[in-house]
């Protein structure tokens, strides 16, 4: 059974490392900060630490302590459970955006190798690409490790990374595959569509197009961003490995329409407004895009559970879609 966001709150329980380092050496200052870094942890205070509590983060948090006390320092552990001052979502918040900074450093490396590989290719840049391709790779898995709550990020460079893998392996002097038929709308009538919870745009958007253009009965669930298996008959959606997520450059609304064959100019510009909004790389530039943004901000930031965000969201992609559609005409 799904707890509610209200559960999933009331339950959430921190670990806090809590350290006062010597001012000497100073290297040890920045062992230590490298040290939390690495395994995930986020600075709530100047000297306090976060991870969620578990068993792996607990043992990660005891190794930190005793380098610590080792090197002349004093440090404690303790389990909390936040009452006031700073709230889950808060925290969960800076843990994602804390990754979200780490996948735009290796979205940018792919984007600038992608763009190397728009001019002539050789045997041996295809081998540099190769190699910078695994390094990629071995970072992302790095932070795949400790991204706690799913930030959105990942999505974008998986796409990114799965699209350079494509390009490096091809053939010398053949052209690329081209792309897969798209599925017709049938095929995706009749399933139950799966998402991360706490939904935020693409998959606002997402969930309305499925239920307005694919099929209006369409169940949509919410499951934890991390270790959930799926169903059969399920299609999961802006999810990490999942069968509709981010392509390349493309947000997950973007490769919904390509797989169900959907043109319609109105969609295609809803498309282009998603699209830049959730990957922030201001690829469209539409003048609607920072109105639609703040729209989207204020329904997350006052509608805790994701049956009213997508009810809060219905009503703006319904208007906008509305409002293409007559500027078209």
């Amino acid at each position: 059974m799904l707890m509610n966001a209200g559960e999933l709150e009331a339950e959430q329980r921190w670990l806090l490392l809590i350290h006062q380092l010597p001012t000497k050496p100073s290297y040890f200052r920045v062992k230590i900060w490298r040290r939390l870094q690495g395994i995930g942890a986020v600075a709530v205070k100047s000297t306090v630490y976060a991870l969620p509590a578990n068993a792996e983060t607990q043992e990660d948090f005891e190794w930190v302590l005793k380098e610590i006390i080792d090197g002349g320092g004093e440090a404690l552990i303790c389990e909390a459970r936040l009452i006031d001052g700073l709230s889950d979502a808060q925290v969960r918040a800076l843990f994602d955006a804390a990754r979200d900074d780490d996948f735009a450093e290796i979205a940018r490396e792919a984007r600038a190798l992608a763009a190397e590989l728009d001019t002539e290719v050789t045997a041996d840049k295809r081998a540099d690409a190769r190699s910078q391709l695994v390094r990629m790779r071995k970072r992302l898995a790095e932070l795949v490790a400790i991204d706690f709550f799913g930030a959105t990020g990942r999505l974008t460079v998986e796409g990114l990374l799965a699209n350079l893998d494509e390009r490096v392996t091809e053939d010398e002097g053949m052209s690329r595959a081209p792309s897969k038929a798209a599925d017709p709308i049938a095929e995706f009538k009749g399933r139950t569509w799966v998402t991360r919870r706490d939904v935020h745009v693409d998959r606002i958007a997402c969930s309305w197009l499925i239920r307005r253009f694919i099929d209006a009965n369409a169940p949509i669930r919410f499951v934890p961003g991390k270790g959930y298996v799926p169903k059969p008959g399920e299609i999961r959606f802006d999810m990490f490995e999942g069968e509709i997520t981010h392509e390349g450059d493309r947000c997950s609304f973007e490769v919904l329409l390509i797989r169900t064959g959907m043109t319609d100019p109105a969609l295609q510009a809803i498309a282009e407004i998603v699209h830049d909004i959730d990957l922030k790389d201001g690829k469209f530039g539409r003048e609607e895009t920072a109105g639609i943004a703040s729209l989207i901000a204020g329904i997350v930031m006052t509608n805790k559970a994701d049956e009213q965000r997508l009810g809060q969201g219905f009503h703006v992609f319904d208007n906008l879609y509305q409002y293409f559609r007559q500027k078209r005409g």
